[in-house]
Parts: C-alpha cells; structure tokens; sequence
C-alpha cells in the first residue's frame, strides 16, 4: 500500500514538473513555427530553462558577435553530473592521454551557423525542451550541449529581412518576393563569412570564441544543422565520398548506425531522406569534419529548406514544406542522436580514447622555416588548435613543399617544428600532409590547403619525429636610438603592412624602396620601408609614436645617421617613393559575390585596421569617383556598361582599380588588354572526336572543367611592385578553371609550362588552360592603373601568403 502511495505521489510530481516548465510555445506566447523567433527571444527561452531548471540547465556565456549578440551554450544533464560538470569535462579529457576514464556521452548539438537556415534555432528550443521533461532518463550517462545560434548576427538579419517582407498570412508561392531574399543574405555573418568554412582557419569572432570552448571539451559527437535547397528531402549521415584517409573505420561504422537510427524514425513517418550523397568529409574547416580530425563522430544534417522556405512554399511535387514540418524533422534527428549516444555511451568512451592512441602516419614531423612574424603568425592558430610545437635551428632532411623530392632545410635560423607525437595528432596530418588522397573527385570544397603554402613557407616533411630545443619564437630587439635621420625596416608580411597602416593613420610619412640597397652592411629588398625624421619633422611625438608601433609589431628598426647607402639608391633618390595615403572604396551589391566582399571588408576592418568606404551598386552611377584613389572590384557576375565606362573615364584620369577573380570577365573593351586563355584548336578537335559519352557520366565529364580548390607552383617577377616582399616562387590557391594570357608586360606573378597543381584537383580541360597563364598583373590606362589578381589572394581570410599581395596592390603600385 506505502509502495503504491509513493508510486502514485511520484506520478503526480513528475507531472507536475512538466507542467510547471513552459514549452517554447508557452514561453514566446506563439506555436512553435507560426513565426521566426528573434535572438534574444531564443535566448531569454534558454535562460528560462536554466532558472527554472538550475538543477539540470547549465549556461554558459562563450562571447558576443560583431553586432554584440549574445553567444550562448546549454549544458543538459541529471542533478548529479551538472554538479559534477568540470570533474566529467576532466576525466573525458584523460582519453587524451590514452585512458578510458570516463563513462559517460558527451554530445554537441550546433544549430544555425548559417543564419537564414533559420529553421534549427527553432528546433533547438523544441528539442531541449523535450530532453528535459520528456527524455530525463537518457541524461543519467549523457551531457548534452545546445549550442541555439553560432551565428546570431546573420540569423537576425534573415529573420528580420523576412518579418518585413513577408505576406499577411504568408504565401506559398515560390514566386513572391518573401522568397527571394536579396543580396545581404542573412547566410554568413557580420562580414559575409561563411562560418561553417572557419572551423579551421578561425579567422572570425564567433570561431574564435567557440573554438576556445569546444576544445576544452572534445564531444564524442558533434552535430551541425543545416538547411539545402526547398526541393531536396532530409540528408543526414553516413556521408559521402570523399572520406578523408585518416577518418577511423569506427568514425565511419558509428555515423551508418546513426543514419539506421534516424532513418527509423522517418520511415514510421513517411518522410523521405538520403544519405552518402553530396556531403562528403574531406576538407577540414566544416562543423563534421573538424570535430571527425578531433576525435568524434562529426556530422551534418541537412533539412529542405533555407532561406526560399519561409513559413511555408510550394515545392515542385506540388506539396506544401511548412516551418512546422522543417522543425519536425531537425527535432527527430537530434533526439535520435542523443538516444544513440545514450546507448552507446561505452562504446563512444572507450573508441574515442582510442583514436587518440598512437598511430601510424606517413610523415611525423612538419618542420617549416621562414619569415619570424610568417612562423609567428602559424603559431598564434596552432595555439588555437591547442596543437604542440617547438623550434630548432638543425637542419632537417625530408619531403620538400617546394620540389616534392627529398632535401635538406638548410636554414640556420629558427625552424618550427609540429610533429606527430601529440593528442592532436591527426588534426597535424590533415592540415600539413603535402599531397591529400582523395578517392572521389567528386566533392563538396577544396582539395588542397596545406598550411606551408597558405604562410609561404618553406618545408619538408620527415618520417621521424624532429627534436626540438626551444617551444617559443626568439626575437632579438634592437635599441630605439631617438634623432637619428632614418629608421629602415623590412617588408615581408602582414605584420609589416599593420605596422606602416598604423602608423600612417598617426600621420606618419613613410617611403619605400623600389630598388635593393645595403646600408650599415645590412641587406634590405624592394618594398623596405623607410622613416626619416625630415620628412616628420612637424610631427609632435614622433618618436614615441615610432617606437610604440614598431614595439607592438616587433619591428627591428635600423637606425641610420644618414642616407648616403653602401649600395642601391640613396633615400634622396627618386627610387625612394612616398607611401600615399589612399581613399579606398569597394562595390558591393548587384552581382557581386557577398564572400568575397565580406572579404575584403573584413580585411580593412579586421587585419590592416585602415578605412574604406562601401558603395552599393544602386547608386554607384551617382557616386562622384574622383573622391578616391582607389576602387575594388570584388568576384562578380556582371557590371553595366553604364558603370564599366564611369570607371574607365576614372582610370583614365589618375584612378587604381583593383579586379578580383571573375570581376576580370567584366572588364571589356579594347582598353583592357587582358585575354582569357583558351584551349588551341587542335585540343578542341581532338576532344570533338572522342567517343559519346553517357548521360550518367555527364556530372563527371562536367568536372573536366573544374580546379575545386588546389594549389599550383608561380613564378614571381621580384622586381614588380606587387611582388614586393616575396620570393621568385608564389603558391596560388587556384577556385576554377578560368585562365588569362600572360600580358605584354607587367606580369608579376604567373605560371609557366606547369599544367598540374602542386596538391588538389584539377580536371583534365582545365589543367590544359593553366600553362602559361597569368595570376597577378598591372596595367596602364591613361593616367591611372588596372590590377588583375586571378586568383583571389583573400580567400576565406586564411590563405595568408596573398594578402601582401594585396596589400602591394594598395600601395606599391603606382
């Protein structure tokens, strides 16, 4: 009878508990999926959650966007491990080690790191509210984090574009304008990056601050949502090939039962799903497979969608996809996931501690030898990556980045060394190895970005493990010497281009080299920069002001008393040209591709710290050009021919103009002499003749066409005021099959006979194009200049061997 009591009170509890914790729907006072929830309404739910749940919700602050929302983490569990939440973190944390500590599943849920794939955030609400009254049991050996929105910026951006825009009620209709977002999609974040390409390379804000947490906890699975195209059912795991080598035949088995697991569901349901199709895990910047080179089963779920869908469209079978039904199908495969988790909670722990056991690589040790502040740059993201490093200065014999042959690095300076023997083992292998294997060429990205070429470095790869004598950069400061007639330094990085940026923004005058000289038996390269204390002489604090730069950049200033040179020009010369201080304006809108603004945007704002001005193609024609000296076309379809001649009259008059990648194709017209670089006749008969190919093999005839990302070997005109700060050879990240003509002259940067990349895919057609082509030039026009870069030196932010480039582009060129 007592049993029966305390059975029946115990009902009535947990009853009672439910009731008293509000559903989303209760909360935001509107059903789930009648409306898009704001950010900061998703974020008052969560720490609802955690007040009224303390016991079993944990949050956790982790940073703030450009835009200052909120970036929020939820940690889900029983009373019992949300009391003990940093001892679980820790004894996880031992697999690291080798040791299988820990009993219980770690699982990462990340919803909405593209912002106008609104649906997951909502689901995020509907699925943590599920958990923690519906689904407690699954909690006893499970921590769950919700991580709501990783990209709140652009989600807002969708979400507000869409409430403004939207019919009332809303319509299905694919045609009406709530379905066409316009060109500031909410997508990428602040500066148009895409997020779920930053894992890797960090560059943004959000990547920064996440990173710093998810790897203080390493999950066992890690899940990030996503939306497609309106017409393609749900895709969830096994993915597709390629699979990167190194992704354990575990990591593959587990993410097939997980798929079974899912696909259960939508059967009972009737709702259609694909699998190892599309989304394969290879490059290593995405949400699945930076998390997979960590450790855990890494994936992506992908719901019919985006930001076409609205609250509901018309697809083409003639049925309705509602916001309703997108959330459904996120909120099944996210409890499924953590159900699977759950029951295999062992078997996670005990194969997760395994990948981090020794293992059998090709090479062992990267050691790389180059620029101080080049070095310094790759360190401060192997620090983000919390992957070990150390220095020598022996020289070390293997696989050459440059030649692919066995040679020596013979440098007697500071070599970084990143070898195997460390947790982050295969996250080295994936980010170093010279040459990717793929076994399909069929992907979804790049296929090549090993990070000696990204820095411009030079590099062997060692199939032993190099030791190291010291785990930090050595920088030999010079003495500040005040009065003296000239400070001279250097110019080889992005370093170099902050610290003449900063100071020119305190009004600094500067010269540069355009010849070599050799002052007090030191050698200094075109682009050195040069300060003389006549050229500032009205200038209060001067010195302070120099010394405090060069003190922030680590710059080794040569002090000169005069500027009379050993060898080269004197600083008198006409050799000796003032940097000019620049009014530097970019288009946006129109066809203009919103990455590759958000990246030069992002690296005016965020990298160089110097000013630009933003004009949108809407009122570009009445835009008075002569107020700026130069202006950036970035990657784009097309450009009227209203437009394209008020920028040639512009040129003509004293103008810069700066065309990235496809902007090129825009440029027409008998004043620009650049021409694309087609196959010769005989090729083009030859394929003519070759046998009918099928319809199934139309997608692989197609990628004939296609360079997905890889990296060819440049020569580099040295004395080119664009190659300034480099070396005779240039690694170029090569997006498509496009090539251009070498002009007549003012070549800086191209490729000779080589027609196959270093590392990456190039289809066939396309490797054809690339002998003898171009990558980076100049030309004249009238009174001013046009710079071509073919490949675009600022590509998502991270390979930074191009970014003096473009900072030569700037302010080298004349």
């Amino acid at each position: 009878m007592k049993f029966r009591l305390f059975l029946a009170t115990l009902l009535i509890s947990l009853f009672s508990f439910s009731q008293q914790v509000k559903s989303p729907s209760e909360f935001l006072g509107y059903e789930l999926g009648t409306t898009f929830s704001r950010h900061h309404q998703v974020i008052e739910y969560y720490k609802y959650l955690a007040e009224v749940l303390p016991e079993v919700v944990q949050l956790k602050t982790y940073g703030t966007t450009n835009e200052g929302r909120e970036l929020l983490l939820a940690f889900v569990s029983t009373p019992s491990n949300i009391n003990n939440l940093e001892h679980i973190r820790k004894e996880h944390l031992e697999a690291l080690n080798g040791n299988v500590a820990s009993e219980k599943a770690l699982v990462w849920l990340s919803y909405n790191v593209h912002g106008n794939e609104a649906v997951s955030t909502e689901a995020s609400m509907k699925t943590i509210y599920e958990v923690v009254t519906q689904k407690k049991e699954w909690l006893k050996n499970t921590v769950v984090i919700f991580d709501p929105c990783i990209n709140p910026d652009g989600r807002d951006r969708y979400v507000n574009w869409y409430n403004s825009n939207k019919n009332t009620p809303f319509t299905i209709d694919p045609n009406s304008k709530e379905h066409h977002e316009g060109w500031l999609s909410g997508r990428s974040n602040h500066y148009m990056f895409d997020l779920n390409r930053d894992w890797a390379w960090v560059t943004q804000k959000e990547s920064k601050q996440r990173l710093a947490v998810y790897n203080d906890w390493l999950p066992h699975i890690h899940v990030d949502f996503h939306e497609q195209g309106i017409n393609n059912p749900y895709y969830f795991a096994p993915a597709a090939e390629p699979m990167h080598e190194v992704i354990t035949q575990w990591q593959r088995n587990f993410q097939v039962e997980i798929g079974k697991n899912h696909a259960k569901y939508f059967d009972e349901n009737g709702w259609f799903y694909f699998t190892k199709e599309v989304f394969d895990l290879l490059y290593p910047s995405y949400g699945d497979t930076y998390p997979i080179y960590s450790g855990s089963i890494g994936m992506t779920y992908e719901q019919g969608g985006s930001g076409r869908a609205g609250l509901g469209v018309k697809i083409d079978n003639g049925d309705t996809l509602t916001l309703k039904d997108r959330i459904a199908h996120h909120y099944t495969t996210g409890l499924s996931t953590i159900e699977m988790a759950t029951k295999n909670a062992a078997e996670l722990n005990e194969e997760f501690s395994k990948f981090y056991s020794n293992k059998d690589y090709t090479y062992n040790s990267y050691v790389l030898s180059g620029d101080i502040d080049k070095l310094k740059m790759l360190t401060d993201l192997l620090d983000v990556h919390r992957i070990k490093y150390g220095f020598t200065k022996s020289k070390v014999k293997g696989l050459s980045y440059k030649s692919k042959k066995n040679e020596t690095l013979n440098s007697n300076s500071q070599k970084l060394v990143i070898s195997t023997n460390q947790p982050k083992s295969t996250l080295v292998t994936v980010l170093f190895e010279p040459e990717t294997k793929l076994t399909d060429s069929l992907t979804y990205d790049i296929t090549a970005w090993a990070l000696p070429y990204a820095y411009g470095l030079d590099a062997v790869a060692t199939k032993n493990i190099v030791s190291t004598s010291s785990n930090s950069i050595e920088y030999v400061p010079k003495v500040f010497e005040e009065n003296a007639y000239a400070y001279v330094t250097n110019w080889n990085s992005m370093k170099d281009a902050r610290f003449m940026t900063t100071l020119l923004k305190n009004k600094i005058r500067i010269r540069y080299a355009k010849e070599p000289f050799t002052i007090h038996n030191e050698n200094f390269d075109r682009g050195s920069l040069i300060i003389t204390k006549g050229d500032n002489s009205n200038v209060k604090n001067f010195n302070t002001i120099l010394k405090t730069t060069a003190e922030k950049y680590h710059k080794q200033l040569t002090t000169t008393a005069t500027g009379f040179v050993n060898t080269g020009k004197d600083f008198g010369s006409s050799a000796v040209q003032m940097i000019e201080d620049q009014k530097i304006a970019v288009l946006s809108g129109g066809s203009v591709s919103t990455l590759n603004f958000g990246e030069v945007w992002h690296f005016f704002e965020q990298q160089l710290h110097y000013p630009i001005t933003i004009l949108d193609d809407d009122y570009f024609n009445s835009i008075d050009l002569s107020e700026y000296t130069i202006l950036i076309l970035p990657e784009m379809n097309s450009l009227d021919d209203k437009k394209l001649e008020k920028i040639k009259e512009w040129i003509r008059n004293g103008g810069k103009l700066i065309a990235i990648g496809d902007a090129i194709k825009t440029l027409k017209g008998d004043d620009f002499s650049i021409s694309s670089n087609e196959t010769s006749k005989e090729e083009e008969e030859k394929d003519s003749i070759s046998k009918p190919k099928s319809y199934a093999s139309s997608t692989r005839e197609y990628i004939k066409n296609m360079i997905t990302g890889a990296i060819y070997k440049a020569k580099v005109d040295t004395t080119h005021p664009l190659a300034y700060g480099y070396d005779t050879t240039y690694y170029t990240m090569k997006l498509s099959g496009d090539s251009y003509k070498y002009l007549d002259s003012k070549n800086a940067v191209y490729i000779e006979n080589t027609t196959k990349p270093l590392t990456g895919f190039a289809g066939s057609n396309a490797q054809k194009k690339q002998a003898n082509s171009l990558v980076f030039a100049t030309e004249s026009m009238g009174k001013g200049t046009v710079v071509y870069l073919v490949d675009n030196p600022l590509f998502r932010g991270f390979w930074e061997n191009g970014k003096l480039v473009f900072v030569n582009a700037l302010f080298m060129v004349e």
